[in-house]
């Protein structure tokens, strides 16, 4: 599987390594199978483009899903995930968590809506944290979290 990791973004340091070992995890998981998939972190002006452009609100978001093929496709591209790290700045100092973990939170939140995953209706929202969460304690306890340090974080 062909995992592209782009980073236009300088607010958090990315391993991109450990982002191929969550993306590959979530997939396995999930008894899918997918010949590419692509994850990018962006900025929250780049995120508010495409927010704006593909669901017309402006507002900042933590990711955004671009699911590309089916499942019936000989060369199954999944599709693409955008990640602002700094929403998950902002939102680590206000609910105190773990910001890598956050982000890493956000990561498998795109990849579960590529793989048919929704959280538009209550049922819905239920299945994916549940699935979030499954999923978040599958790559701990794999040691496959991303990490980072005070001095690899930039004030948002």
């Amino acid at each position: 599987m062909e995992i592209a990791i782009l980073d236009r973004q300088e607010n958090l340091v990315i391993n991109r390594k450990i982002v191929t070992s969550i993306v590959r995890n979530v997939i396995a998981l999930e008894q899918q199978c997918c010949d590419e998939v692509a994850v990018h972190f962006v900025d929250t002006p780049e995120i508010c483009r495409l927010h704006i452009q593909f669901f017309n609100d402006p507002a900042p978001t933590d990711c955004i899903s671009f699911p590309i093929d089916g499942e019936d496709d000989d060369y199954r591209v999944l599709g693409e995930v955008f990640v602002c790290p700094e929403t998950a700045i902002v939102y680590s100092v206000e609910h105190g968590v773990d910001v890598y973990e956050e982000l890493t939170l956000y990561i498998i939140h795109g990849l579960l809506h590529l793989l048919g995953y929704d959280d538009i209706s209550n049922k819905d929202r239920i299945a994916m944290r549940v699935a979030e969460q499954r999923h978040l304690a599958n790559v701990k306890s794999k040691g496959h979290i991303l990490t980072g340090t005070k001095e690899q974080l930039v004030e948002a």
